[in-house]
C-alpha cells in the first residue's frame, strides 16, 4: 500500500496520475497502516479465540428487556458484517416484550478479543414506545463477553463438583423446545459460575456444551484474576444501574458515546445496526497506550 502511494506521487511528478488517485490511495495505504496498528493489540491470552456474548436485562422493566432484543441485533449484525457466524447457546424471553437474558456463541477469528472491550453496562435514553405519554425512559442492560476455549486449552473439572438441572428451553427455536426438558443448566459448586444451554434438542449435546461453556467461564475468571493482580477491574462485575455504564445510546439527541474513551458518534441508527468497530478500536488502541505506559 505505502509502495503504491510513493509510486504514484512519482506518476503525478511525471503527470502520468492525478491528484485525486495519489490522494486515494495515500487513503488506503493509511487505513492499512491503522488496521495493522490495530490489530498489533490483540496479543493477550485468548484473544485468538471464538467469543461468548451474554446480554441480561437490567433496571427498566419492559424497556430493559426490549433494549436486550436491540443489542443482540446489534452485536448480531456486527458478526455478519465481518463474516463471523453465530448461534443461540441460551434464550428466556421478557414478560411483556423482548429478551430477559440471551447467551450467543460468535465464532471467528479473533472475535473475543475484538469484543472484550464490550464488558459492562450500557444504558439507553429513548421515548418510550411502550408509554402512552410518550415519555423520555432510561434502561440498562449488562453485556458480558469471554473466550469460548478449544481444545489446545486444558481446563480440568472435578464430576463432584458439579451440580446439573434440566428444563424446558424457551424462546426461538421450534415447537420441539417446549415439549422437552432437553435444555440444562450447570453450577461449578466451588465457585459458584453457572452455564446453561438450549442449543440443542439433544440433551447430551446441550451438557456436552455446557461444560465447555463452563470450562470457558472457569478460564476467563482465571484470566480475571491475573488482570486484577496487576490492578485491573473487570468491568463486566458491575451493577445493572446508574454510575456503572460503560456506554450511552440516547436515540431522541442522537448520539452514542463510549464512557471510557470518550469515542462519541451522532448516529446511533448506524451503530444499533451494527456498525461498532469505532468503539471497539478506541476502547483496544487505548488499553494498549495504558499498558505501554505502565510498562515504561
Amino acid at each position: 500500500m505505502v509502495e503504491d502511494a510513493e509510486i504514484l506521487l512519482e506518476f503525478q511528478k511525471e503527470e502520468e496520475a492525478t491528484e485525486e488517485e495519489v490522494k486515494a490511495q495515500y487513503q488506503k495505504a493509511m487505513e492499512a497502516i491503522e488496521d495493522l496498528e490495530f490489530r498489533s493489540t490483540l496479543n493477550e491470552p485468548g484473544d485468538e479465540l471464538n467469543a461468548i456474548l451474554e446480554i441480561n436485562a437490567g433496571a427498566g422493566g419492559t424497556e430493559a428487556c426490549d433494549w436486550t432484543s436491540m443489542l443482540l441485533r446489534m452485536y448480531v449484525m456486527w458478526a455478519e458484517k465481518n463474516n463471523f457466524k453465530t448461534s443461540t447457546l441460551h434464550h428466556v424471553d421478557g414478560d411483556t416484550a423482548g429478551i430477559k437474558s440471551v447467551g450467543i456463541e460468535i465464532s471467528g477469528e479473533y472475535a473475543f478479543g475484538l469484543l472484550k472491550g464490550e464488558n459492562g453496562v450500557h444504558r439507553l435514553v429513548r421515548i418510550s414506545p411502550f408509554n402512552s405519554q410518550g415519555k423520555r425512559m432510561t434502561s440498562f442492560a449488562s453485556v458480558f463477553v469471554h473466550p469460548m476455549i478449544d481444545e489446545s486449552i486444558e481446563v480440568e473439572i472435578n464430576s463432584s463438583d458439579l451440580e446439573w438441572d434440566t428444563f424446558r428451553a424457551s424462546g426461538a427455536g421450534g415447537q420441539h423446545v417446549n415439549k422437552t426438558e432437553s435444555a440444562v443448566r450447570v453450577r461449578h459448586l466451588p465457585s459458584g459460575i453457572v452455564a446453561e444451554c438450549q442449543q440443542e434438542r439433544s440433551q447430551h449435546k446441550n451438557r456436552a456444551k455446557a461444560i465447555q461453556m463452563l470450562k470457558s467461564r472457569l478460564y476467563e475468571a482465571e484470566l480475571e484474576k491475573q488482570r486484577e493482580a496487576k490492578g485491573k477491574v473487570e468491568a463486566g462485575k458491575m451493577k445493572n444501574e446508574w454510575g456503572s455504564q460503560i456506554r450511552s445510546y440516547v436515540l431522541d439527541d442522537r448520539w452514542v458515546k463510549d464512557l471510557r474513551t470518550g469515542f462519541k458518534v451522532n448516529n446511533p441508527d448506524k451503530v444499533l445496526n451494527g456498525d461498532i468497530d469505532g468503539f471497539l478500536k478506541a476502547f483496544l488502541m487505548d488499553k494498549a497506550v495504558e499498558g505501554s505506559k505502565e510498562d515504561g
